[in-house]
């Protein structure tokens, strides 16, 4: 069985399979009910985070809920995996905001936190739903928020010196204000200047405060940016989804609520890293480099700063692990158009090859990676029994020393595996 919510597994791990299957498809469940009295909604598990945000922002608009940005991911999925966007280091993740579920057990039996247990609530949140049960609905967590924020996008080549304030940024964006996220969009263009390719590296802010009060901050904290009064702008809160998408914000209603988007369908193969210290000036170069050898389209990262409140949430406080000490995680991928498969093998090759080379200066040993950016090339179980051991080579990265207690939730919700993928939680007695 394959659970699909909104579809966005970055392997395919929700909707196809080696083996006979079938697709349990959450699509209908997409309601959300939003109680603004104990500033808390119901989601259903299908609807997606951008159905979320809006209906959130009819009720109330100076209520949202800490999640993603890409809007058509599903609920069920997204926190299931943990779930990051610009409240992050305010608020936290999407699962750190998840106060209740309902959930059907292998058993057939629909449950919600006070009948699952708490080790199995705690599980799901951050631990990959899919483990463990299908997630029907999701009781979080609303938190304040400005109904109209400030926001930027500065882009700087190398000719710009982009290289100096990327590496400027790692020591700025993780202890700006929580109230500022300042993230880093990365990847190769032809440069205005030389007609040569070059790195574009985009500094992107989401504000909850006013121009002056950002400009004020900038200037004393990263004043080598260069931030001016014109490269700033007034957005309402949704409105910073869109922009930070470097999608224009004229039509956000359709943006958040489209099931279907109108963008073209790409093939995309996508990894993660966390960082601890500051990646050196001699390797970002590096990085530049492998990336300036792929066009058409071109390789992407995208960085985005921890500090705030995730260095002081315990790193057991739900699955997801990486907290105080990790100072932004990394997000990079691959696209192609077209199923020709050496133009596949080609892609996949140049991703893996960057992972050697980001490798050398990101956290390791273990391997650190976030789950909802899923990457079998971490480790998969074995089709037809897999065990604790076997798993260890995925689930280490992904969880850390959460791994043990996550088996532990799975032994007692679902001792003989029924929930079973390529990157499964398996129960501590193997399973045939």
């Amino acid at each position: 069985m394959r659970i699909r919510s909104g579809g966005h597994d970055f392997e395919g791990s929700s909707y196809v399979s080696n083996a006979t299957f079938f697709v349990m498809d959450m699509f209908n469940y997409r309601y959300v009910k939003v109680n603004n009295q104990e500033r808390t909604a119901w989601v259903g598990a299908g609807a997606t985070i951008g159905e979320t945000y809006y209906a959130i922002n009819k009720t109330n608009s100076s209520l949202a809920f800490a999640a993603g940005y890409w809007p058509n991911i599903g609920v069920g999925g997204h926190v299931s995996g943990g779930g990051y966007g610009p409240l992050i280091r305010k608020h936290g993740l999407a699962a750190d905001n998840v106060i209740d579920a309902r959930i059907v057990d292998a058993k057939g039996r629909v449950l919600t936190r006070a009948s699952m247990g708490e080790d199995v609530f705690w599980a799901i949140r951050g631990g990959t739903g899919a483990s463990f049960c299908v997630i029907l609905a999701c009781k979080v967590k609303l938190v304040a928020i400005t109904p109209r924020v400030s926001a930027f996008r500065l882009n700087k080549t190398l000719e710009t010196n982009a290289t100096n304030l990327v590496h400027k940024w790692q020591f700025v964006a993780p202890k700006l204000p929580r109230d500022l996220l300042l993230s880093l969009q990365i990847t190769s263009i032809n440069s205005a200047q030389t007609g040569r390719k070059t790195i574009q590296a985009s500094f992107v802010a989401v504000f909850q405060g006013g121009v002056d009060q950002l400009l004020s901050i900038m200037q004393n904290q990263f004043p080598e940016l260069g931030l001016t009064r014109r490269d700033c702008i007034r957005l309402n809160w949704l409105d910073n989804y869109p922009f930070h998408l470097n999608i224009p914000t004229n039509s956000t209603a359709t943006f958040l609520t489209s099931r279907f988007p109108p963008v073209p369908k790409i093939y995309l193969k996508g990894k993660s890293n966390f960082a601890q210290v500051p990646i050196p000036v001699e390797g970002l170069k590096k990085i530049w480099g492998q990336l300036l050898k792929i066009d058409n389209p071109p390789g992407k990262f995208e960085w985005t700063p921890f500090g705030g409140i995730m260095d002081e949430f315990p790193s057991t406080a739900i699955p997801f692990p990486y907290r105080a000490g990790n100072i932004f995680i990394l997000f990079e991928a691959i696209e192609w158009n077209g199923s020709e498969p050496n133009l596949q093998r080609q892609r996949i090759a140049w991703i893996r090859q960057r992972q050697r080379i980001i490798g050398q200066y990101v956290a390791k040993n273990p391997r650190r990676a976030y789950v909802d950016y899923r990457d079998l090339d971490l480790g998969i179980n074995n089709s037809n029994f897999t065990s604790v051991e076997v798993s260890r080579s995925w689930a280490v990265p992904y969880f850390n020393q959460n791994y043990e207690r996550l088996v532990r939730a799975k032994t007692h919700v679902d001792p003989f595996n029924y929930f079973n993928i390529e990157q499964t939680i398996p129960p501590y007695s193997p399973c045939k």
